[in-house]
């Protein structure tokens, strides 16, 4: 797919939606592994905000190919869900731990072994809640050698999750959300 037409979404087009969701926010905040940082990218924000939430599946839906797709529960589901939709795509949920009722399942839906998943996750930091997902679809058979965020914080998660052979591809890094800040 060499010819870029006017329907790929532009990074210029992915800030303008995050900005306008008000999903980028400055301040003091602590993130999920316990650092600070000065400034904090709401993915409740952008994933409730129909027009960026679709604007997002659609960048996915440009980079992820006729995988399975699987998000990491909670925050990645909404993600799942609407690049589903425009891939046309199934996909899997995949929780932190198994359930502790009902049917006990740690992933939700099925894939067939060996088949190709590329999971979907909304901000990267260290990785590691990826990574998680990415071992737990690979103990059940998938085969998983790709991650795809909306941002890449750009503290860790990309040599991560190379050291377990899965590339990291963001929509967004950083420095690009950032730049003009």
């Amino acid at each position: 797919m060499s010819d870029t037409t006017d329907d790929t979404v532009t990074d210029a087009e992915l800030i303008a939606a995050l900005r306008d969701a008000e999903a980028v926010l400055f301040g003091e905040f602590e993130l999920s592994h316990g650092g600070t940082s000065d400034y904090y990218v709401d993915k409740y924000r952008f994933e409730t905000d129909p027009t960026c939430l679709g604007l997002v599946a659609e960048a996915y839906a440009e980079r992820v190919g006729e995988a399975t797709l699987a998000g990491v529960a909670l925050g990645a589901v909404p993600l799942v869900a609407a690049t589903a939709v425009e891939t046309g795509s199934p996909y899997v949920i995949v929780r932190k731990a198994a359930k502790e009722y009902g049917t006990g399942n740690r992933i939700e839906g099925t894939f067939d072994e060996g088949e190709e998943v590329v999971v979907l996750e909304d901000i990267a930091t260290t990785g590691q809640s990826a990574l998680d997902a990415v071992e737990a679809l690979r103990e059940a058979g998938a085969t998983v050698n790709k991650v795809l965020v909306v941002v890449d914080r750009e503290e860790g998660a990309a040599e991560l999750l190379a050291e377990h052979d899965v590339e990291l591809e963001s929509l967004l890094t950083a420095t690009r959300l950032l730049e003009d800040e």
